[in-house]
């Protein structure tokens, strides 16, 4: 194991322990001898981890200590941005908002990859005031198991009122896919998000329900039909 893993382990089993544990045990548990272990906990506790306690006695790590925040490589912060700008094409945006957050805090640490461009074209993105259904709004619901209320036009315009318990939502490129259990038809049903014209959130929860539906959800459907099939009859 290399010695950085061995040192990060060494936190992650200090932290988890509520006894001194001894040299000798973390020795075990690593695959190495005693002598790294002590070589190993003097080097933490000069980089000022707080691991109290000395050889023959065990050790113990004092309450409340958290890991520094996670450093990335050039090539990780180029994939998080890359896939951070991508979000535009979802048309989510909330997700977009969330997105340019984490860019932000990105920039502040490490130089801008200004020279990675990602094209916008994808979605129609959410903006209530043009009718168009908010993502979040469906996802909110999705996450707190609460019924929506929907006004539907399916692609011959026909407009049905359905009450449905929101399972998932499906990004494709030109579109997102709401996925849920319409109490209408009994079955599950999959609604265009720019074709919902009406979206409001009942007071009735379908509270533990959701992991269930979504496990019945995926074995009647692939992802590739999940993102295809519109809402039927």
């Amino acid at each position: 194991m290399h010695r950085s893993n061995r040192l990060f382990e060494i936190i992650q089993i200090l932290r988890a322990k509520c006894s001194p544990i001894t040299a000798g045990r973390l020795a075990e548990m690593l695959e190495v001898s005693a002598r790294t272990v002590y070589r190993d906990i003097a080097a933490l506790q000069a980089m000022g981890t707080p691991i109290e306690g000395e050889a023959g006695l065990g050790y113990v790590m004092r309450r409340g200590y958290d890991l520094p925040p996670l450093n990335f490589d050039a090539e990780e912060v180029e994939a998080l941005q890359v896939g951070l700008s991508m979000l535009v094409r979802t048309g989510d945006s909330t997700l977009q908002q969330a997105a340019q957050r984490i860019c932000h805090k990105i920039e502040d640490l490490q130089a801008d990859a200004d020279w990675l461009r990602v094209a916008p074209w994808g979605a129609a993105p959410d903006d209530p005031a043009k009718g168009c259904v908010s993502l979040g709004v469906l996802r909110n619901a999705i996450r707190c198991e609460q019924k929506l209320q929907l006004t539907y036009r399916d692609g011959a315009q026909l407009q049905t009122y359905r009450v449905v318990r929101p399972v998932a939502l499906i990004y494709h490129l030109d579109c997102t896919m709401l996925a849920a259990w319409c109490e209408l038809r009994g079955a599950f049903r999959h609604f265009r998000s720019d074709r919902i014209w009406g979206c409001s959130l009942l007071d009735d929860c379908f509270s533990g329900q959701g992991p269930a539906l979504r496990k019945l959800w995926s074995e009647q459907y692939s992802w590739e039909d999940g993102g295809t099939a519109e809402a039927g009859q």
